[in-house]
């Protein structure tokens, strides 16, 4: 097997996989493959751009300037073969609050930020550590998401006229919406059920026909025709650009970096969250795998690029990227041409976006919204675990009803006590007569003299071996002490088998250290044996060295040593 030298290992983990690709040799027959399957990719991104840009709250063409720059960034410098770029349901919810919050400049400014810090998360390795984030809190934060872009949604599709602002919040939103039912508009209702209908028929039966831009085109055509009275893109937002703007930084200031930050980094988090998900999800299909860390640059580049232009926040995109890989693609190059033909679809095609009702852009995003909403894997995590429904449910209605960033946060910490909690259940103390783990050291039916050691059952009185199993960390620590003092008439010598312990944080060698201090006041002298060279170095730092105890390779040498230093009887 051969070893690449640290720097070339650590440069090849940063190597666009474009670069990769090409290596390889990329001949006429691949790049007709990346061209059919690019072109395919754009028919899918057209309407989903302009649909989730509106949905954010911003303009249609901003959606498409993401899904172009945005999308040319990731497929140039990312770390997947597949991988799609371009603006992602999962983001509407936080981006239309910070638009609120911040103003469309201030937004900008948030994305640039978030944009550098994924980059800073890649260079330093540490994407890694995203894919620890507990599925529970995916799956909640995910269908939270959902609920919220198609409560969004239901304006466009009744085509409702509000007497004022629509609140951002749910509970205030469903109430306005409600009291606004008497304005619905019949025509609005029917094109959004026709098109979601269609969208779905389409999807049974023609599943390989872009059926988001069937509908959308349909739907456009019919409007343009027959003169319906609905609301379309034109007659909200004017006429779209027929290119890109020129590049721009926004307002920058101190005062507005510290105001933005918390957006900018819930934004990063979730970028590299939905990113690295879209990229796992490309490998599992296509057998190949991505490099985490180089795809964390590349997403960070196209999102201070995306900012300069304008643009939204771009991520990896499951359904798009999945949508690639389906289509044949072999390489990157098929991203790269699917920015290249929405770039086109937006020179030539500009004027006839004005015609698109809003009532079906809104159709699109409530199938998109069923279809993110993971409703299996819901209610798995619900009938699973009732640790793993806290985890789900907690992360499900805070994102639902506050904020998504604090819905993270809170599974995040509930996934990880709950980890803990589960851990503990696997350190066990063992006796010659039997263990006691660590989740019922505080049983009080455990908490006899005798229950440590029994003289009839060893095989000398003169030696009591205690076995430890499992990972021994700060989250078992505090039981750890009480086990191992349970100890009724106090043997010559105590031997602490440590061959089952893969791992020692300061915090359980503290409470061991505590716990041999006391063997020690009783007389008992103590052998560690078969102590990983990590473990007997984390023991020796706390203290646990020479000639507080001693140490001994395995457990037959420990009690050889027991046996022949032990001082003679009085």
């Amino acid at each position: 097997m051969t070893t690449l030298p640290q720097s070339a290992a650590g440069i090849s983990l940063f190597t666009p996989k474009l670069v990769t690709a090409l290596r390889e040799g990329y001949s006429l027959a691949r790049l007709r493959a990346d061209a059919v399957a690019g072109l395919t990719v754009a028919v899918v991104a057209l309407p989903l751009s302009m649909a989730i840009a509106i949905a954010s709250g911003a303009s249609p063409d901003r959606g498409l300037v993401t899904a172009i720059v945005g999308g040319f960034f990731v497929s140039v410098l990312g770390g997947s073969r597949f991988q799609i770029g371009g603006p992602a349901g999962a983001f509407i919810v936080l981006v239309s609050a910070t638009i609120q919050r911040h103003g469309y400049d201030g937004f900008l400014l948030a994305t640039m930020i978030a944009g550098l810090a994924l980059a800073l998360t890649g260079i330093l390795r540490l994407g890694t550590y995203i894919k620890y984030i507990p599925h529970p809190v995916t799956v909640g934060f995910t269908s939270g998401i959902a609920i919220i872009i198609a409560a969004s949604q239901i304006r466009d599709l009744l085509g409702l006229t509000l007497p004022a602002a629509e609140p951002a919040a749910l509970v205030p939103k469903l109430a306005v919406l409600g009291a606004s039912l008497g304005s619905v508009n019949p025509v609005a209702v029917i094109l959004s059920l026709s098109s979601i209908g269609l969208i779905v028929g389409l999807r049974r039966l023609r599943p390989h026909w872009p059926g988001f831009l069937i509908a959308v085109a349909i739907a456009g055509l019919a409007t343009s025709v027959f003169g319906l009275s609905v609301e379309t893109i034109g007659s909200r937002f004017g006429a779209i650009p027929q290119g890109l703007p020129a590049p721009a930084l926004p307002a920058i200031s101190m005062t507005k970096i510290t105001e933005v930050l918390p957006d900018a980094l819930a934004m990063a988090l979730l970028g590299g969250i939905e990113s690295l998900l879209s990229a796992v999800v490309a490998d599992a299909m296509s057998g190949r795998r991505h490099r985490s860390n180089c795809e964390l640059v590349a997403q960070g580049t196209a999102n201070v690029a995306a900012a300069l232009f304008g643009g939204l926040i771009a991520t990896g995109t499951i359904a798009r990227t999945a949508t690639n890989v389906r289509a044949g693609a072999t390489s990157p190059m098929a991203g790269i041409l699917h920015s290249a033909f929405l770039l086109l679809f937006l020179m030539v095609a500009a004027p006839l976006i004005a015609y698109i009702p809003l009532a079906t852009l809104a159709a699109v995003l409530a199938v998109v919204c069923w279809n993110m909403a993971e409703r299996h894997q819901f209610l798995a995590i619900l009938r699973q675990s009732r640790g793993e429904a806290l985890v789900l449910l907690a992360t499900f209605l805070i994102t639902v009803f506050d904020d998504l960033a604090t819905g993270i946060a809170v599974g995040v910490v509930l996934g990880s006590f709950l980890f803990m909690h589960r851990m503990t259940q696997l350190v066990s103390v063992t006796a010659e007569e039997g263990a006691v783990t660590a989740g019922e050291a505080d049983r009080p039916d455990r908490e006899t003299e005798a229950d440590g050691y029994d003289p009839a059952v060893n095989s000398s009185d003169d030696i009591l071996v205690y076995r430890i199993s499992g990972p021994l960390f700060f989250g078992v620590a505090a039981s750890i002490g009480p086990i191992l003092e349970r100890i009724g008439p106090y043997p010559r010598t105590v031997v602490i088998d440590l061959s089952d312990v893969p791992l020692v944080d300061s915090s359980a060698a503290r409470s061991l250290k505590t716990a041999v201090d006391g063997m020690r006041a009783k007389g008992a002298e103590v052998v560690i044996a078969a102590a990983e060279p990590q473990v007997r170095r984390v023991l020796k730092q706390e203290g646990l060295k020479p000639p507080v105890v001693r140490y001994a390779p395995g457990l037959a040498a420990a009690r050889a040593v027991a046996i022949t230093e032990a001082p003679a009887a009085a």
